[in-house]
C-alpha cells in the first residue's frame, strides 16, 4: 500500500531515484526565465473578464463599443484589460477611422483557448 500525503497524493512506498530519468528530464527542462514569463503568460489567463474577452475575439474582430455592449461592462473597464492582453501580445489593435478594432494576436491564441476549452469539457 502507497503513503499518502495529507492532499492524498500517492507516493512512492520507498525512496527509490531513477538518476537516469532525472538526468534526461533535466537536460531537457527549459531556462528558468523563460518557465517564469510561460508563467506569467498564464496569468493573463486568470482573470474571468479577460476570458470572456478573449472569448469574444475568439468569434470576431470587434471595437470597445462593442466588446463593453456584448459583455455588459463600461468602455472604461474593458479597455484596462485590453491594455493588459495587448502588453502580453495576446490581441491587437487595428485602427480605422475614429474606431479601434480588436482581434487574437495570432493563430497561438486561438490555439490555447480552443484547448483549454476542450481540456475543460472533456468526459473523465
Amino acid at each position: 500500500m502507497s503513503e499518502r500525503f495529507d492532499a492524498g497524493v500517492e507516493c512512492c512506498e520507498e525512496s527509490v531515484v531513477h538518476s537516469d530519468l532525472v538526468s534526461l528530464v533535466r537536460e531537457k527542462l527549459p531556462a528558468e526565465n523563460d518557465m517564469q514569463d510561460l508563467a506569467e503568460l498564464f496569468k493573463i489567463f486568470g482573470d474571468t473578464t479577460r476570458i470572456r474577452i478573449l472569448f469574444v475575439l475568439f468569434e470576431a474582430e470587434v471595437c470597445v463599443c462593442d466588446l463593453a455592449e456584448t459583455l455588459g461592462m463600461t468602455q472604461s473597464a474593458i479597455s484596462h484589460q485590453l491594455k493588459i492582453l495587448k502588453a502580453s501580445g495576446l490581441v491587437r489593435a487595428r485602427r480605422k477611422g475614429k474606431s479601434v478594432f480588436y482581434s487574437l494576436a495570432d493563430a497561438h491564441v486561438r490555439t490555447i483557448m480552443a484547448q483549454g476549452w476542450e481540456h475543460i469539457n472533456e468526459e473523465t
